[in-house]
């Protein structure tokens, strides 16, 4: 049983609350963009994969229709009734109610549980430990009900609940890839037609090294909707030339500097920004196929730089992680991931590498940023599942 890294004393806490054994266990994992930022709600191209930290969530059936929940990590207990879809004043409990109304909302029958979860997922770092929660509670509702329900749809739920029940504007990427990753690959993901294919990332002896400055952000917080306004207003006036323009996905680099002038300086380097970045994560999918390394670390490098300059969703601390990471030898590329304002960086690094890079980070980042930051180390791993128990 890969993952469930947390089931023995998941289990004892579950056991020692409820007074019985869970019948199942589901776990998601997190995940980590390799590139391919602020594209999502452009309609774009995004390149996540999942990564080794996760969600683990035990269960057993109830015949009431009522879910109880014991939040083992802040030894929290809630509880709600399958069908009411009034969002509970705890933030951490909508999360596992929004998944139950979002696949109640589509006729399943859901069973009532006893639930206990927890995970490792750091909270507010950017690594998308909201979509883990949801998708292992999605998968964890289908087992104890005893539903099929495809990955796919189960992300489209988790994503419903963050944005409709939780109230967090996200796109679909953490979802799908907390769902749908596959050990040794990342996911190329069209975030307009939901079209996705796995992409072996042939770089043999690398692992991703995911860098938390400890700077937390706001996802919803007055910039992220300033780009994305900008990135609105954009395409408005871009429309004016380019008809049947949807969404930046659909204008090209060409078309971008043949219409700049309709665009002043702020929008015009948004826009390029996300052009350039759904080109740049389109070749890296190709590259991590053909393992060239070479060009998959100029593409990571050329994303942050846009991220810094033209976007300007980065700081202070990010940029001193992908300085430090670019001057050691055997990092393949290093960029900043997830919103911005704060949060982590990823490095490809060559194994032999990693603990020069760890050594550096713990070195130099101090100095720099008046924190630490910590440094996490994973190989893409599989998505989400569920278990019987006892059967294994």
């Amino acid at each position: 049983m890969s993952g469930y890294t947390h089931l023995p004393k998941l289990v004892a806490r579950f056991e020692e609350r409820f007074g019985r054994a869970p019948t199942v266990a589901a776990r998601a994992p997190g995940r980590v963009n390799l590139i391919g930022e602020h594209t999502d709600y452009n309609d774009g191209w995004v390149l996540p994969a999942a990564v080794e930290l996760e969600v683990d969530v035990v269960a057993s059936p109830r015949e009431d229709g009522r879910v109880r929940l014991l939040a083992a990590d802040l030894d929290r207990l809630g509880e709600f009734e399958l069908g009411d879809s009034r969002p509970p004043e705890d933030l951490w409990m909508r999360y596992p109610q929004g998944v139950a109304v979002m696949l109640g909302r589509d006729g399943r029958r859901l069973s009532g549980m006893d639930t206990a979860y927890t995970g490792d997922v750091p909270i507010g770092s950017g690594l998308s430990s909201s979509a883990a929660v949801e998708v292992a509670f999605g998968n964890a509702f289908a087992a104890v009900s005893g539903l099929d329900i495809p990955p796919e749809e189960i992300a489209m739920a988790a994503h419903h609940a963050e944005n409709d029940f939780v109230g967090v504007p996200t796109g679909v990427m953490d979802q799908f890839i907390s769902a749908l990753g596959r050990a040794g690959h990342a996911l190329l993901l069209d975030c307009r037609t939901l079209e996705h294919r796995h992409i072996p990332i042939n770089l043999p002896g690398v692992s991703m090294v995911i860098v938390d400055t400890n700077v937390r952000r706001e996802l919803a917080g007055s910039e992220y909707r300033n780009r994305r306004a900008d990135c609105e207003e954009a395409v408005r006036r871009l429309r004016q030339r380019l008809h049947g323009v949807r969404a930046l996905r659909d204008v090209s680099p060409e078309q971008l500097e043949a219409s700049a002038d309709l665009l002043d300086d702020v929008r015009a380097r948004r826009a390029r920004h996300v052009v350039t970045e759904n080109a740049r994560t389109l070749e890296a999918a190709r590259a991590l196929e053909a393992g060239d390394a070479r060009r998959v670390g100029e593409l990571m490098y050329a994303s942050h730089e846009s991220l810094r300059d033209l976007y300007e969703v980065s700081s202070p601390e990010l940029d001193a992680v992908v300085e430090i990471a670019s001057s050691v030898p055997g990092v393949i590329g290093a960029r900043m991931t997830g919103a911005g304002f704060g949060g982590c960086a990823v490095a490809l690094v060559e194994d032999g590498a990693v603990e020069a890079l760890r050594g550096r980070i713990e070195a130099e980042y101090p100095a720099r940023a008046g924190r630490r930051a910590d440094v996490y180390v994973s190989k893409p791993v599989e998505g989400a599942g569920a278990t019987v128990l006892g059967t294994e």
